[in-house]
Order: structure tokens, then sequence, then C-alpha cells
């Protein structure tokens, strides 16, 4: 018995992750139901994370904090995260003073250099 590939690329099927869109200044009254839209993208795609597209929501402030703390804490309990979008660079800088981080699409991952890398140093300096 023998069997042949079809020809062509296989079929894959992409993860990707959903997006919320948050447009202008959310409410209070607005929060809990942007939390249930977090849990519901979470629960019922495939991908463990939601793409949080900030870049409408105006001039940071503490209640955008908040809504961005809301939402991960939301995503966390559905046992998934938020990754920011399009984020002014006045709340990143906010979100950094008061100690939350949030992963930024498009951001390079912050880690150690390779193995085996050395670094360069003065001509006559020992090696170490």
């Amino acid at each position: 018995m023998s069997y042949r590939f079809p020809p062509g690329l296989p079929h894959v099927d992409a993860m990707t992750p959903a997006v919320l869109v948050l447009a202008g200044p959310v409410t209070r009254d607005e929060v809990a139901g942007l939390c249930d839209d977090v849990r519901a993208r979470l629960e019922t795609g495939g991908a463990r994370v939601v793409v949080c597209d900030v870049g409408g929501l105006g001039p940071p402030g503490l209640g955008v904090v908040d809504l961005l703390a809301r939402l991960q804490l939301a995503a966390r309990r559905a046992e998934g995260r938020i990754r920011l979008r399009d984020p002014d660079p006045a709340l990143h800088a906010l979100l950094d003073l008061v100690g939350l981080r949030f992963e930024v699409e498009g951001q390079t991952e912050e880690r150690e250099p390779a193995l085996g890398v050395e670094e360069e140093v003065e001509p006559g300096e020992p090696a170490v």
C-alpha cells in the first residue's frame, strides 16, 4: 500500500489571536462588558492571547491603566493574556510608572545574550 502526498503546500491552521479594538474614552460601566468580551474570546478561540488595540483610547490616564489591569486579570482567569497594539508612548511610560508590564506587539523581547559570545576587549587585557 502506498500513499502519495497531495500537490502544493500542506494545510496549516494558524492560531491568530483575537483582536479587541478599544476606542474612545471607556466608561466604568463598559469595563465589565469588555472583561466579559476578553474572557469569551479566550474561551471560544484556540489562541491564548487577545490583542488589545489601544491606539484609539485617547490620552492615557489612570482610568486606562485600571481598564488594562482589569482586562489582564480577566484574561489570566481564563488562562490567557492580553497583548497591546499601538500603545501611546505616554501610556507605556504610565504603565511602567505604576509597575504594570504588558507584552507589546512588535516589541523585541529582552533576553540574555547567546552563550559562547565573547565581548570585545582592549588589546593587552587578559582574557577572562
